[in-house]
């Protein structure tokens, strides 16, 4: 089996700048991503699509492969993930050859380990989907609330706020640590989510954390001096 693990990693962060080459841990944010990817045989290549030299510079001195910058057009804020995996798969496809499946791994996920990774691909294997990890909500949404003319009005009328919490079906959010698709799902449907997916279930908060602000990244620091961190 062929998979091109694709890290995106833009320049341009507005919450946190600079954040894919931040320093975490003594290495720059995105070698965390590159380096769990490099374990795996089925991984082909660990494609980093960016429109920054300095990170592309960062990215191939530890193993990624970085064989042009993004271009502009996919590099703004409007522009999709969806639209710069294809871009990256198409190329790829065209370079390189053909590959089973293409592994988007976020650099804002540094603590996914190797054992998520391997079950991960074991999913996809056996099942033939989509696999994207979820972890479970802390907080269900039928206790959510929107606001109406400076009114609390339920989110959803499902009577879930006069449910116990224990009570309800449990609910998982997309943690944004590992997607894997077959190229042709991918490119047929533009979405990691179609036709069918299959949960890859995380359930250590820790290996769930996307990194976004400067809080989140001082939390990852300090994950770090407390030894919490597994590959």
């Amino acid at each position: 089996m062929r998979i091109l693990a694709l890290i995106p990693a833009r320049a341009g962060s507005k919450r946190l700048p600079g954040k894919n080459i931040r320093l975490l841990g003594g290495k720059p944010l995105i070698v965390w991503s590159i380096e769990v990817a490099q374990k795996f045989p089925e991984i082909c290549d660990i494609l980093v699509s960016t429109d920054s030299s300095e990170i592309a510079n960062i990215a191939k001195e530890f193993g990624g492969y970085v064989p042009w910058l993004r271009p502009d057009f996919l590099s703004t804020d409007e522009s999709t993930s969806i639209d710069m995996a294809i871009h990256a798969l198409d190329w790829y496809e065209e370079n390189r050859g053909k590959v089973d499946g293409i592994m988007l791994l976020q650099p804002t996920s540094p603590f996914r380990n190797s054992k998520m990774i391997e079950e991960g691909i074991e999913i996809f294997q056996k099942k033939q989907t989509s696999v994207v990890s979820v972890s479970k909500m802390h907080t269900h949404p039928s206790w959510a609330f929107t606001i109406r003319d400076n009114l609390l009005v339920p989110y959803n009328n499902d009577n879930g706020t006069e449910q116990r919490s224990q009570d309800l079906e449990p609910t998982y959010v997309v943690n944004g640590s590992f997607y894997l698709s077959k190229p042709e799902d991918l490119k047929l449907t533009r979405s990691f989510f179609k036709p069918n997916v299959s949960p890859l279930l995380i359930e250590n908060d820790i290996e769930a954390i996307d990194i976004d602000t400067l809080l989140d990244f001082q939390f990852a620091e300090f994950l770090l001096t407390k030894n919490k961190i597994y590959s």
